[in-house]
This record gives structure tokens, sequence and C-alpha cells, in this order.
């Protein structure tokens, strides 16, 4: 079997969804201007999709509270120390420095605008190709 997306319920899946294409260079696969406001983003890749939708039956889960370890969306980074410093002037903050991991990857966190964590790895050896 092969992951299709992950889902996430937000507050503002129509402004997620922007921010993520022009900052992450995500692009929208499917996208709905009516409630639950689905987005389907996929890598730039094509390889993975996650959704993002409000549903007003649910509560908003607050992302801003979910420590990085807990839960974090990642991203493949060549250039970590620029597209750290990118992503913060777009609006998400920094959750700790750039680390070196004992393997030689580097790896950060952060948050988008609307407190879901990002982690960023430039990898010494890619995972997926």
């Amino acid at each position: 079997m092969k992951i299709e997306h992950f889902a996430l319920q937000v507050a503002d899946p129509i402004a997620m969804a922007r921010w993520y294409v022009v900052h992450l260079g995500m692009t929208i696969q499917r996208g709905s201007k009516e409630a639950p406001y689905a987005h389907f983003l996929a890598d730039d890749g094509g390889q993975m999709l996650i959704e993002i939708y409000y549903n007003d039956q649910f509560d908003v889960p607050n992302q801003a509270n979910v420590p990085p370890a807990h839960f974090h969306l990642a991203f493949v980074s060549d250039t970590i120390e620029q597209d750290r410093a990118r992503l913060i002037e777009a609006g998400a903050q920094a959750e700790g420095p750039i680390n070196t991991q004992p393997n030689g990857d580097l790896v950060c966190f952060l948050r988008d605008p609307w407190g879901l964590t990002l982690q960023l790895v430039q990898r010494v050896e890619k995972l997926l190709a």
C-alpha cells in the first residue's frame, strides 16, 4: 500500500494552503472555497499529499501547544540555513537552532504561522529517491 495523504483539521485552510504553496513549494491538487474548504497539497516531487480542511463540527487542535517531538511535518532542504531564514522572514517562528545529528544530518524545527511544527531536514544520505 502507498500513502496517499495525511489530513489535518486547521483554522484557515485557504490561507494556509496559499502560504504552503508560496513558501514551501507545494501545489494545490484539489481545493475548495466551500466548507469544509479541503485542500490537497502535493510536495514538489508529487510523492506525498497533505489534506488541510476546517470542519466546524470539530475543534481545531492547538498545534502551538504540541511539542515538536510529538508531531511535525518534515520537509527536505538542500540549503537548511537559507530555507530557515526565508521561512522565518515569511512568518514562521524558530523552535530552536539548527542541530547536527550523530550521522551528520542537519535538522531544525519551525512553527508555521498557524502554530503547526515544521521540520527542515538536510540529510547526508536521502531517505527517499
